[in-house]
């Protein structure tokens, strides 16, 4: 099953990376949310823990090696195309964690990877998803 038109929704898992007054912002390469900001993360493969999954897609998309710190939302993430079939359709366990080694780097899957002040995250083009977890969060 691809990650287009799926038959179940697929699991996500992600990590608010947070260092001081800054967070870890990847701009993606792919569809959902190409060329927009977002948190590292990815899905959870068969047989895998949802917190290893985070864990392992920072560590792939950013170069760094998180703690999770505890669990920070669960978000639904559904998209429809012009002719109202669900597109794409995850949900998203968003935890919070710290940086605790390691060296900041893109990867394929992303355009671009930065520390963003928190005060500056209204500048920067969020996915929906994110612009949202941000906003119930307090963040934005």
């Amino acid at each position: 099953m691809g990650r287009e038109y799926p038959v179940h929704p697929l699991v996500g898992a992600s990590i608010v990376v947070r260092s001081r007054d800054r967070l870890l912002l990847v701009r993606r390469a792919t569809e959902p949310g190409r060329g927009l900001w977002g948190i590292p993360g990815g899905l959870v493969m068969l047989g895998e823990k949802v917190q290893d999954a985070a864990i392992r897609e920072v560590k792939e998309e950013t170069g760094l090696r998180v703690r999770i710190e505890s669990i920070f939302d669960v978000v639904d993430y559904i998209s429809c195309d012009v002719n109202e079939k669900i597109q794409y359709h995850y949900v998203i366990v968003d935890f919070l964690g710290r940086p605790v080694s390691g060296r900041l780097k893109s990867s394929p899957e992303n355009l671009d990877v930065r520390w963003v002040k928190i005060k500056d995250l209204k500048k920067y083009r969020l996915t929906r998803t994110v612009r949202n977890l941000f906003k119930r969060k307090g963040l934005i």
